[in-house]
């Protein structure tokens, strides 16, 4: 794949020594906070400062420890790309380089505290170096796939209403087929070695920035990030989230769950588009002080991953299930990690199977965690609890997870319900601020005293919690969300598609797939199905983002004759899965 830096020609601008401190206003005032404070507020024992900030507050601390001796020599970034290329930053490198990035989008970018700034990088150093920029400038970063097709990011440039979009080169053609139709957007920053007509080059422009940059001093409940979440029906809604409830909020997930110490080096193998890769790759990890370990890998490939992890001093592997069930199929008795010693998973259900695998081969546990878009982390195995076989631990800290039925009512162990979060007279800070210019969808997450997360499950009698299902027809695919009405939507507009009905149905490898239930339009009708099913699924690939395409295709008469998408979907989900 294409380096977008010429990491070894500019060597001289990221290893340059780092300026002096540049505090955050708040220090000015008193003691700065420390990871015990934010560990307090994150339990609710402590309250919420007035102004947070995470570069100021969290990051400059790190920096300032390097500086003391008080922090080891780990790198605070440490990215390859298979092919000899390396950057490893310290924190106050970091610091400096994003002071850089920082004047880069606030000058030559023209963008103010409060502006919206789509940016969508594949896993490449400037995705870091980008995001702290807009924490130190008050920027609201919204983070995308590099997978979105051009219909995807025009929804989002007019949803948000976005002044400046940072992107690499291959995200080009999808951009300008649609910047005509964005008019609040007034910027477009390309991070590659070439230029690009109308485009400001972020190399150029960094290379010459000062470094000399003070952090915005933003109020913790300001705007941070707003992630494009999928839903049963509609377009995905912009969950915006705070300067807290990111920078603070993954406080205890880091110390308890991933059970990290300033000492560890994590592999988080999320797409930077989603929020998993701000939890194990941000936020959770340089509260703690970690290395976040980071390798290019464009396209997942197995022996890849286990040369990587024989080579380098990772300690902490974060990644999907799927991935999981990949590597249980090779011999793993065959590698020896090099410093591996707590594995985690999240984002679908992990298969029993595949936990006693990994140990049978690894010796290593698999900490299942669980959470959403909106609230974080809601239920984990962490290390020192037992682990149940199929269960995704229970509930953690600042959360009262309980099971609830339709009203609102707590049901008992063993019933089925809503998955939910007890809510107290305030809203608690870890939670998303709302759904943007959405607040029906908002206000619709509110079941009397509980936020209700959409997933249906049980507790157990020792409060362990068992996934069943979404209550809605959100399929969870390797670990990425897909709403079954972006999918049929794009199918509609092939003139082959009369009606089409889409569904998750089990897959060994992927947990569950996207199967599409086809009604053929009369001229299409005697179509080669496998040339039709492959046409077809191309089609979804250039309609949305190439991951929702339908991997299983069902040609048939006729769908259930039922009054809404949802009920016809149920029908057709349960006789998929053996339910009927």
């Amino acid at each position: 794949m294409k380096i977008f830096f010429r990491y070894q020609t500019f060597r001289f601008i990221w290893l340059t020594k780092p300026i002096g401190r540049r505090f955050h206003k708040s220090h000015q005032l008193g003691a700065p906070l420390t990871l015990a404070d934010f560990e307090a507020i994150n339990r609710c024992e402590r309250s919420l400062p007035k102004n947070f900030n995470f570069a100021g507050d969290v990051l400059d601390q790190w920096s300032q420890k390097e500086k003391t001796g008080e922090r080891p020599a780990n790198p605070a970034l440490w990215w390859v790309n298979g092919k000899g290329d390396e950057v490893k930053w310290s924190f106050g490198e970091l610091g400096s380089l994003s002071r850089k990035a920082a004047n880069v989008l606030t000058k030559p970018c023209g963008l103010e505290r409060g502006d919206r700034v789509a940016v969508i990088l594949p896993r490449i150093p400037e995705w870091w170096l980008i995001n702290v920029a807009c924490m130190r400038t008050g920027l609201v970063f919204m983070p995308g796939t590099t997978q979105l097709t051009a219909k995807d990011i025009l929804y989002r440039l007019h949803a948000s209403k976005a002044k400046c979009i940072v992107a690499s080169e291959e995200v080009i053609p999808a951009v300008e087929s649609i910047v005509s139709e964005c008019p609040d957007l007034k910027t477009k920053l390309l991070v590659s070695p070439h230029s690009q007509d109308g485009w400001l080059s972020f190399p150029e422009l960094f290379q010459t920035a000062s470094a000399e940059h003070s952090c915005v001093e933003t109020g913790s409940q300001e705007p941070m990030a707003i992630y494009f979440t999928s839903g049963t029906t509609g377009s995905p809604k912009m969950a915006q989230h705070s300067q807290s409830s990111l920078g603070i909020g993954y406080t205890l997930c880091g110390r308890y769950w991933l059970d990290l110490k300033s000492t560890d080096i994590i592999w988080n193998m999320s797409d930077t588009g989603w929020i998993k890769a701000a939890i194990g790759s941000v936020f959770s990890s340089w509260l703690q002080g970690a290395c976040v370990f980071v390798h290019r890998m464009a396209q997942f490939d197995t022996d890849t991953f286990l040369d990587t992890l024989t080579t380098y001093p990772i300690t902490t592997l974060c990644s999907a299930p799927t991935v999981y069930r990949m590597l249980v199929q090779k011999d793993l008795k065959r590698y020896k990690f090099k410093k591996l010693r707590h594995c985690l998973t999240g984002g679908e259900p992990l298969n029993p199977e595949v936990l006693e695998q990994w140990k049978v081969q690894t010796g290593l546990e698999l900490y299942e965690g669980y959470g959403q878009t909106e609230v974080g982390i809601i239920c984990a195995n962490q290390k020192g609890q037992e682990i149940k076989p199929g269960s995704m631990g229970k509930g953690v800290l600042p959360y009262d997870v309980q099971i609830i039925d339709e009203n609102g009512n707590i049901l008992p162990p063993g019933k089925e319900g809503e998955i939910a979060l007890r809510l107290t007279s305030t809203r608690p800070f870890c939670f998303f601020s709302e759904y943007v210019d959405n607040p029906e969808k908002t206000a619709a997450t509110i079941r009397g005293n509980f936020y209700v997360t959409g997933d249906r499950g049980v507790m157990d009698s020792d409060g362990y919690f068992w996934f069943v299902g979404r209550a809605d027809d959100v399929i969870i695919s390797s670990g990425y969300r897909i709403g079954p009405f972006e999918v049929e939507s794009a199918l509609i507009e092939h003139p082959a598609v009369v009606e089409s009905a889409v569904v998750s149905s089990p897959d060994p490898v992927r947990g569950e797939v996207v199967k599409a239930f086809v009604v053929l339009s009369a001229p299409f009708k005697s179509s080669n199905p496998e040339k039709l099913t492959l046409e077809l699924q191309d089609h979804v690939k250039k309609s949305t983002a190439p991951y929702k395409y339908p991997r299983k295709v069902e040609f048939v008469k006729e769908l259930p004759k039922t009054i809404t998408g949802k009920i016809k979907r149920n029908v057709l989900r349960d006789h998929e899965w053996g339910r009927t």
